[in-house]
């Protein structure tokens, strides 16, 4: 065997070794983009429950409020009616599940600041109308440069650890931008990303690394997933799936079945009282 043959031999291993990097590489970016991809639905359906929690309970928590106080009148007057021992039990019971009246402390907390009553603790004291909680949701332009923010300066696309936390610092506001619903801020931090320090080359990785990174993601993409599932399966979270493009009109069937309900019970307070 003459001396070129061992060393094409070598060359040829050094090339397929250079190839399973570099297809290794591109599993891992991949992966990456994949799971940036995943963690922007899931920060995006976050939003939305908890938006969509914040209009429920404007709009229909006391409506639920009053459901259980007619149930617990009810059951008073059954109780005071019969006599009946187990009767007076379910009368407590209900009674107990009415929420109190908040205390005062509780009532304006958040409320008092250093100059005084906020505008709406004035108005309940005044007996004008409250101003309802700021209705958010994230538009379209929004939405958009959220995206592209989360895939440009996400923290998993780098592996210095400075700059993980760089990165991890300026997702928090763009996050709470968007939760917000602030296009304005959202562009503002667009222009701050731009303006700011060039992204670090990716150092060629040992196939060890990549493997281990690859590893990580994947634990990543699982802890996620259960995020998603927990959303997804919570009262809200079920609620939005069932009409995810008109959740406003959900809501409006929704208050006319709780009404139908009260308008029952009351009609039934009403015999008991006779």
């Amino acid at each position: 065997m003459s001396d070129a043959e061992p060393q094409a031999e070598s060359h040829d291993r050094s090339q397929e070794e250079a190839q399973a990097a570099e297809r290794l590489e591109r599993a891992v970016r991949a992966a990456e983009q994949a799971l940036i991809e995943f963690e922007i639905a899931v920060e995006t359906f976050r939003v939305e429950v908890e938006n969509f929690s914040r209009l429920h309970h404007q709009r229909l928590g006391p409506m639920y409020s009053r459901l259980d106080e007619l149930d617990a009148l009810i059951a008073e007057a059954l109780a005071a009616r019969t006599g009946d021992p187990e009767d007076i039990r379910k009368a407590r019971e209900a009674r107990g599940l009415v929420q109190p009246m908040p205390g005062v402390e509780e009532l304006f907390h958040g409320w008092i600041d250093s100059e005084g009553l906020s505008p709406e603790a004035a108005a309940m004291l005044t007996e004008r109308p409250v101003q309802p909680p700021p209705r958010v949701r994230p538009s379209e332009e929004a939405r958009r440069i959220y995206r592209e923010l989360a895939r440009k300066a996400h923290p998993d696309l780098v592996e210095e650890e400075a700059e993980r936390e760089r990165r991890g610092a300026f997702i928090v506001r763009v996050n709470a931008a968007y939760a917000a619903g602030d296009e304005e801020a959202l562009r503002a931090l667009a222009e701050e990303w731009e303006a700011g320090p060039p992204p670090p080359e990716r150092r060629a990785s040992r196939s060890e690394e990549l493997y281990a990174r690859l590893e990580w993601l994947a634990e990543r993409k699982e802890m996620l997933a259960a995020v998603a599932a927990e959303l997804e399966s919570s009262a809200i979270g079920a609620m939005i799936k069932m009409a995810p493009e008109d959740p406003d009109g959900l809501l409006d069937e929704i208050a006319e079945q709780l009404l139908a309900q009260a308008a029952e019970k009351e009609a039934r307070l009403a015999e008991l009282a006779r």
